[in-house]
């Protein structure tokens, strides 16, 4: 019985106890370190498949940052079954995104993740088509910014739990194929990608729930009807919130985040001659497997 199936209260109801009777307290019970990431150890791997059992995200902790290069982040995603990598326009052959403040590259400097500015709450890939959402994230620090740049984090299960709870048809709503449109992207009068409508909330072959969303004010139009309107409002009120599902961390240099494309931002963040910020991000189209 899926208990995304709105039809289906029982299953609900038993999915939801679960979950928050095992959803952590607190991000440190999300960590886990880990000595070679290009081969972890079965007691590393389950340890950071028992953390996203949990809450869909797990911080891992490198005990040698110096060895860690490109292979070997490959490596340790594909330990989680994330293989196919989405090679978006500003990733690298290997379809890794350097994640630094690229100020003379005139087509990075007009995206905000290649500035220092901050991010507000999104998953990846939100304008993705639907064959090619976005599923497993994978980020890597290789050197913090001397200040700033944390990111909040939140399972997007528990988003659901927020919303179903106040009203399901919430859900009903954000679940609409037209629920969230991103406009199409046009550069000198040429449409690089459509207009990209689809829902907020949907669930896989699987039965697993996925999350596609972004709070940007602008370049988003939310399907005009009251349900929808409403439940845009109340998920950016939660969101907003200091509640005690939002967790928030700066990732340092060898630690790293591994999820099912959970909500997160990025606040700004500020760079020196001596030190700036670089995180690899790596998009996977698969979901972590166990």
């Amino acid at each position: 019985m899926n208990p995304f199936d709105l039809d289906n209260d029982v299953a609900y109801q038993r999915w939801r106890d679960e979950k928050l009777n095992n959803h952590p307290a607190t991000l440190d019970e999300l960590v886990v370190e880990v000595a070679d990431l290009a081969a972890p150890t079965a007691a590393e791997r389950q340890a950071i498949l028992a953390a996203i059992a949990r809450a869909n995200m797990a911080v891992y902790v490198s005990k040698r940052p110096s060895a860690v290069d490109k292979k070997a982040l490959k490596a340790f995603a594909a330990h989680f079954g994330l293989r196919r990598l989405n090679h978006n326009e500003g990733a690298d052959d290997e379809g890794i995104t350097a994640l630094s403040v690229v100020a003379g590259d005139q087509w990075r400097r007009t995206y905000i993740p290649y500035t220092n500015r901050a991010i507000h709450w999104h998953t990846d890939g939100y304008y993705n088509t639907p064959a090619e959402q976005i599923h497993g994230l994978m980020l890597y620090c290789e050197t913090p910014a001397p200040e700033g740049g944390e990111n909040a984090l939140l399972d997007h299960e528990m988003a659901y739990i927020h919303l179903r709870d106040a009203n399901p048809d919430y859900i009903r709503a954000l679940s609409q194929p037209d629920a969230m449109t991103i406009p199409a992207n046009e550069v000198n009068d040429h449409v690089q990608r459509p207009d990209r409508p689809g829902p907020v909330f949907s669930v896989d072959a699987d039965g697993n729930l996925h999350m596609r969303y972004t709070a940007r004010k602008r370049n988003v139009v939310w399907k005009d009807d009251l349900a929808t309107r409403e439940a845009a409002l109340v998920l950016g009120d939660f969101l907003a919130s200091d509640g005690p599902w939002i967790f928030r961390a700066t990732l340092k240099t060898g630690q790293g985040l591994l999820c099912n494309n959970v909500l997160h931002d990025r606040s700004g963040f500020s760079d020196t001659d001596e030190q700036k910020r670089l995180l690899y991000r790596l998009r996977f189209y698969d979901r972590i497997a166990g």
